[in-house]
């Protein structure tokens, strides 16, 4: 009999460790682009996913965990916004699930690049973003901000946002968003900009 991985032989099972209960933001990285999922649940053979819009297409794809932690997938099985997908190499389940982490422990992260219009009172000016969390954005601008400045950011995707400048180094800015997004609306914006195609009319 099978489990919901898609393993085929009752060996197999035994060998993989106990089936774990899982709720977690990560995200499914693949040809069409960096899209937020939520794991819901582990063994060290596969997992199962759900993400806020249609699942990307794409046969090659790969589980990004917050610390960087990247696994390759294989899918098995979808229905919906949901999907179980099998690890191309076993995965240790408790390392999966403590997470280990090298660095600072930071929110979920999207390499989403997009330019961007930001704002003061006195100028304006085009920027690029360089990656994007739920709770602030790294952007490449020519124009001079100081530090703790409180600016606006927004383009076609993004309603006005009104930011604060936390650090500076070259170009780069660090900015820290005085409302953060909902995960629903983070995933939202990442389809959106990325791959339309992957919204419905239900959650456009």
């Amino acid at each position: 009999m099978s489990d919901q991985f898609g393993l085929a032989s009752a060996s197999d099972q035994r060998s993989a460790p106990r089936y774990t209960s899982l709720i977690r933001a990560a995200k499914l990285v693949c040809g069409q682009g960096e899209f937020v999922c939520v794991i819901r649940d582990v063994s060290s053979t596969g997992v199962s996913l759900r993400t806020f819009h249609a699942l990307p297409t794409d046969v090659s794809i790969a589980l990004e965990l917050q610390n960087g932690e990247t696994y390759e997938l294989r899918q098995v099985r979808r229905n919906g916004f949901e999907a179980s997908y099998r690890f191309l190499k076993p995965v240790p389940v408790e390392r999966l699930i403590h997470e280990n982490w090298n660095f600072p422990k930071r929110q979920l992260r999207l390499n989403l690049v997009m330019p961007l219009t930001i704002s003061t009172l006195t100028q304006k000016a085009n920027a690029l973003s360089l990656n994007i969390s739920q709770q602030g954005a790294r952007v490449e601008c020519d124009a001079v901000f100081a530090i703790d400045q409180n600016v606006r950011v927004y383009n076609d995707f993004v309603p006005e946002i009104r930011c604060k400048v936390r650090w500076r180094r070259d170009a780069n800015y660090g900015l820290a968003f005085d409302n953060f997004f909902t995960l629903r609306e983070f995933a939202l914006l990442a389809a959106r900009v990325q791959c339309p195609i992957l919204l419905t009319e239900e959650n456009q």
